[in-house]
Protein backbone atom coordinates (compact mmCIF):
# COMPACT_ATOMS: atom_id res chain seq x y z
CA UNK A 1 0.00 0.00 0.00
CA UNK A 2 1.03 3.75 -1.15
CA UNK A 3 1.20 5.95 2.14
CA UNK A 4 -0.51 9.41 2.33
CA UNK A 5 -0.68 11.55 -0.77
CA UNK A 6 1.55 14.41 -0.48
CA UNK A 7 0.56 18.10 0.11
CA UNK A 8 0.80 19.99 -3.47
CA UNK A 9 1.99 23.29 -2.86
CA UNK A 10 2.56 26.15 -5.44
CA UNK A 11 4.88 28.98 -4.28
CA UNK A 12 4.05 32.47 -5.66
CA UNK A 13 6.61 35.49 -5.06
CA UNK A 14 7.86 38.17 -7.48
CA UNK A 15 11.71 37.57 -5.61
CA UNK A 16 13.55 35.31 -7.20
CA UNK A 17 15.92 34.35 -3.72
CA UNK A 18 11.98 34.06 -1.84
CA UNK A 19 11.07 31.56 -3.85
CA UNK A 20 14.16 29.86 -3.12
CA UNK A 21 13.88 30.18 -0.24
CA UNK A 22 10.79 28.53 0.42
CA UNK A 23 11.39 25.98 -2.13
CA UNK A 24 14.74 24.83 -0.13
CA UNK A 25 12.62 24.96 3.19
CA UNK A 26 9.46 22.75 1.95
CA UNK A 27 12.13 20.43 0.75
CA UNK A 28 13.14 19.38 4.25
CA UNK A 29 9.22 19.09 5.11
CA UNK A 30 8.04 15.77 4.58
CA UNK A 31 4.77 15.07 2.36
CA UNK A 32 5.04 17.99 0.54
CA UNK A 33 6.00 18.35 -2.83
CA UNK A 34 6.40 22.06 -4.95
CA UNK A 35 4.40 21.46 -7.79
CA UNK A 36 5.13 25.03 -9.63
CA UNK A 37 5.95 28.70 -8.98
CA UNK A 38 4.81 31.44 -10.08
CA UNK A 39 5.91 35.56 -10.08
CA UNK A 40 2.69 37.28 -9.86
CA UNK A 41 -1.17 36.98 -9.53
CA UNK A 42 -2.36 36.58 -12.70
CA UNK A 43 0.75 33.95 -13.24
CA UNK A 44 -0.58 32.41 -9.71
CA UNK A 45 -4.16 31.92 -11.03
CA UNK A 46 -3.06 30.36 -14.38
CA UNK A 47 -0.85 28.14 -12.63
CA UNK A 48 -3.66 27.38 -10.21
CA UNK A 49 -5.79 26.17 -13.14
CA UNK A 50 -2.85 24.22 -14.66
CA UNK A 51 -1.73 22.71 -11.62
CA UNK A 52 -4.53 22.43 -8.81
CA UNK A 53 -2.42 22.55 -5.76
CA UNK A 54 -4.01 21.84 -2.56
CA UNK A 55 -2.02 25.18 -1.09
CA UNK A 56 -0.73 28.71 -2.40
CA UNK A 57 1.94 30.45 -0.43
CA UNK A 58 1.16 33.91 -1.90
CA UNK A 59 3.52 37.03 -1.61
CA UNK A 60 1.22 39.85 -0.81
CA UNK A 61 2.65 42.32 -2.22
CA UNK A 62 3.55 42.17 -6.16
CA UNK A 63 3.86 44.26 -8.85
CA UNK A 64 0.80 43.95 -11.30
CA UNK A 65 -1.76 41.77 -9.17
CA UNK A 66 -0.74 41.27 -5.70
CA UNK A 67 -1.85 38.41 -3.13
CA UNK A 68 -5.06 40.01 -1.60
CA UNK A 69 -6.70 40.33 -5.36
CA UNK A 70 -5.32 37.42 -6.49
CA UNK A 71 -6.45 35.47 -3.10
CA UNK A 72 -10.47 37.20 -3.69
CA UNK A 73 -10.34 35.31 -7.77
CA UNK A 74 -9.13 32.11 -6.64
CA UNK A 75 -11.72 32.16 -4.18
CA UNK A 76 -14.64 31.88 -7.58
CA UNK A 77 -12.88 28.74 -8.50
CA UNK A 78 -15.12 25.58 -7.49
CA UNK A 79 -12.53 23.96 -5.25
CA UNK A 80 -10.20 26.70 -4.13
CA UNK A 81 -6.98 25.85 -2.71
CA UNK A 82 -6.32 27.09 0.74
CA UNK A 83 -4.16 29.80 0.98
CA UNK A 84 -0.99 30.97 3.25
CA UNK A 85 0.15 34.78 2.58
CA UNK A 86 3.72 35.52 3.03
CA UNK A 87 4.66 39.19 4.23
CA UNK A 88 7.16 41.10 5.37
CA UNK A 89 7.50 42.82 8.44
CA UNK A 90 4.87 45.09 9.12
CA UNK A 91 2.90 45.62 12.45
CA UNK A 92 -0.85 46.63 10.95
CA UNK A 93 -0.66 44.12 8.17
CA UNK A 94 0.02 41.51 11.37
CA UNK A 95 -2.91 42.94 13.36
CA UNK A 96 -5.12 42.74 9.71
CA UNK A 97 -4.64 38.94 9.33
CA UNK A 98 -4.29 38.64 12.79
CA UNK A 99 -8.14 39.96 13.34
CA UNK A 100 -9.12 38.40 10.20
CA UNK A 101 -8.03 34.89 11.23
CA UNK A 102 -6.21 34.53 8.05
CA UNK A 103 -3.20 32.04 8.05
CA UNK A 104 0.15 34.33 7.40
CA UNK A 105 4.11 33.78 7.37
CA UNK A 106 6.46 36.83 8.05
CA UNK A 107 9.53 37.31 6.13
CA UNK A 108 12.39 35.75 6.26
CA UNK A 109 10.06 32.80 6.49
CA UNK A 110 11.18 29.97 9.41
CA UNK A 111 10.78 26.65 8.66
CA UNK A 112 8.83 25.41 11.93
CA UNK A 113 6.48 28.13 10.97
CA UNK A 114 6.15 26.88 7.46
CA UNK A 115 5.52 23.59 8.73
CA UNK A 116 2.77 24.35 11.36
CA UNK A 117 0.61 26.73 8.67
CA UNK A 118 1.02 23.89 6.40
CA UNK A 119 -0.38 21.51 8.70
CA UNK A 120 -3.54 23.96 9.49
CA UNK A 121 -4.13 25.21 6.16
CA UNK A 122 -7.59 25.83 5.52
CA UNK A 123 -9.67 27.95 2.28
CA UNK A 124 -10.07 31.96 3.28
CA UNK A 125 -13.77 33.05 3.00
CA UNK A 126 -14.76 35.61 0.44
CA UNK A 127 -15.74 37.61 3.69
CA UNK A 128 -12.32 37.51 5.29
CA UNK A 129 -10.58 38.21 2.02
CA UNK A 130 -12.79 41.26 1.50
CA UNK A 131 -12.55 42.89 4.81
CA UNK A 132 -8.75 41.97 4.71
CA UNK A 133 -7.90 44.03 1.65
CA UNK A 134 -9.99 46.57 2.52
CA UNK A 135 -7.89 47.02 5.89
CA UNK A 136 -4.68 46.90 4.00
CA UNK A 137 -6.50 49.86 1.45
CA UNK A 138 -6.88 47.19 -1.12
CA UNK A 139 -10.53 47.27 -0.86
CA UNK A 140 -10.65 47.83 -5.12
CA UNK A 141 -10.18 44.95 -7.47
CA UNK A 142 -8.59 46.00 -10.77
CA UNK A 143 -10.52 42.57 -12.61
CA UNK A 144 -13.81 40.84 -11.87
CA UNK A 145 -12.92 37.23 -12.32
CA UNK A 146 -16.03 34.49 -14.18
CA UNK A 147 -15.57 30.74 -13.75
CA UNK A 148 -14.77 28.82 -17.17
CA UNK A 149 -14.29 25.20 -18.27
CA UNK A 150 -11.09 26.82 -19.05
CA UNK A 151 -10.22 27.86 -15.79
CA UNK A 152 -10.45 31.87 -14.92
CA UNK A 153 -11.43 34.57 -17.09
CA UNK A 154 -10.49 37.92 -16.01
CA UNK A 155 -12.67 41.16 -16.84
CA UNK A 156 -10.36 44.41 -16.28
CA UNK A 157 -13.11 47.12 -14.79
CA UNK A 158 -12.14 49.30 -17.18
CA UNK A 159 -13.91 47.28 -19.58
CA UNK A 160 -17.42 46.45 -17.75
CA UNK A 161 -20.46 48.12 -19.16
CA UNK A 162 -22.82 47.38 -16.73
CA UNK A 163 -23.66 44.35 -14.14
CA UNK A 164 -27.48 43.09 -13.92
CA UNK A 165 -28.63 41.18 -10.64
CA UNK A 166 -30.23 38.19 -11.40
CA UNK A 167 -31.37 36.20 -8.32
CA UNK A 168 -28.10 33.91 -8.12
CA UNK A 169 -25.90 35.31 -10.35
CA UNK A 170 -24.86 38.78 -11.79
CA UNK A 171 -24.19 39.32 -15.23
CA UNK A 172 -21.08 41.02 -16.14
CA UNK A 173 -21.73 42.86 -19.55
CA UNK A 174 -18.50 43.82 -21.06
CA UNK A 175 -16.31 45.19 -24.02
CA UNK A 176 -16.12 41.01 -25.11
CA UNK A 177 -18.77 39.49 -23.94
CA UNK A 178 -21.17 38.86 -20.80
CA UNK A 179 -20.23 36.65 -18.50
CA UNK A 180 -21.87 35.30 -14.77
CA UNK A 181 -20.63 35.98 -11.40
CA UNK A 182 -22.17 35.58 -7.93
CA UNK A 183 -21.00 38.68 -6.13
CA UNK A 184 -23.71 40.79 -5.27
CA UNK A 185 -24.81 44.78 -6.47
CA UNK A 186 -24.55 45.53 -3.08
CA UNK A 187 -20.88 43.94 -2.88
CA UNK A 188 -20.19 45.47 -6.46
CA UNK A 189 -21.12 49.07 -6.21
CA UNK A 190 -19.69 49.35 -2.47
CA UNK A 191 -16.31 48.09 -4.14
CA UNK A 192 -15.79 50.38 -6.99
CA UNK A 193 -17.73 53.34 -6.03
CA UNK A 194 -17.89 56.30 -8.21
CA UNK A 195 -16.85 53.75 -11.45
CA UNK A 196 -20.57 52.63 -11.90
CA UNK A 197 -23.94 54.22 -10.91
CA UNK A 198 -27.60 52.50 -9.66
CA UNK A 199 -30.09 52.47 -12.31
CA UNK A 200 -32.77 50.24 -10.66
CA UNK A 201 -32.27 47.73 -7.89
CA UNK A 202 -30.79 45.02 -10.67
CA UNK A 203 -28.69 47.37 -12.23
CA UNK A 204 -25.21 49.11 -11.90
CA UNK A 205 -23.89 50.47 -15.37
CA UNK A 206 -20.07 51.89 -15.90
CA UNK A 207 -20.01 55.67 -15.64
CA UNK A 208 -17.68 55.73 -18.67
CA UNK A 209 -20.17 53.91 -21.06
CA UNK A 210 -23.02 56.34 -20.22
CA UNK A 211 -24.29 58.37 -23.22
CA UNK A 212 -27.68 59.22 -23.31
CA UNK A 213 -31.39 58.97 -20.68
CA UNK A 214 -34.04 58.13 -22.92
CA UNK A 215 -38.06 58.73 -22.09
CA UNK A 216 -40.53 56.52 -23.64
CA UNK A 217 -44.40 57.50 -24.25
CA UNK A 218 -45.54 55.87 -21.22
CA UNK A 219 -43.12 57.91 -19.38
CA UNK A 220 -40.73 55.12 -18.86
CA UNK A 221 -36.95 55.88 -18.82
CA UNK A 222 -33.89 54.16 -20.19
CA UNK A 223 -30.07 54.55 -20.63
CA UNK A 224 -28.30 53.91 -23.75
CA UNK A 225 -24.42 52.44 -23.01
CA UNK A 226 -22.05 53.29 -25.90
CA UNK A 227 -20.86 49.53 -27.12
CA UNK A 228 -24.63 48.26 -26.17
CA UNK A 229 -27.82 47.63 -28.48
CA UNK A 230 -30.34 47.46 -26.14
CA UNK A 231 -31.39 50.14 -23.45
CA UNK A 232 -31.40 49.55 -19.71
CA UNK A 233 -34.37 50.31 -17.77
CA UNK A 234 -34.00 53.04 -15.02
CA UNK A 235 -36.35 52.86 -12.32
CA UNK A 236 -38.64 56.19 -11.85
CA UNK A 237 -37.10 56.89 -8.68
CA UNK A 238 -33.23 56.81 -10.07
CA UNK A 239 -34.33 58.96 -13.43
CA UNK A 240 -34.19 62.20 -11.48
CA UNK A 241 -31.27 61.73 -9.81
CA UNK A 242 -29.12 60.11 -12.65
CA UNK A 243 -30.27 63.57 -14.60
CA UNK A 244 -29.08 65.76 -12.28
CA UNK A 245 -25.83 64.09 -11.93
CA UNK A 246 -24.46 63.41 -15.26
CA UNK A 247 -26.78 65.81 -17.16
CA UNK A 248 -27.16 63.80 -20.11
Amino acid sequence: MGGAAKLKVLIVDDEPPARERLRSLLAEIADVEVIGEAVNGHEALQETHDLAPDVVLLDVRMPGMGGLEAARHLNVLEEPPAVIFTTAYDQYAVEAFDAHAVGYLLKPVRKEQLAASLARAGRVTRAQLQRLAAAGGEARRSHIAARHREGLRLIPIEAVQYFLADQKYTTVRHVNGEDLIEDSLRLLESEFGAAFVRIHRNALVGVKYLERIERNADGQYFVRLRGCEAPLQVSRRMAGELKERFRI
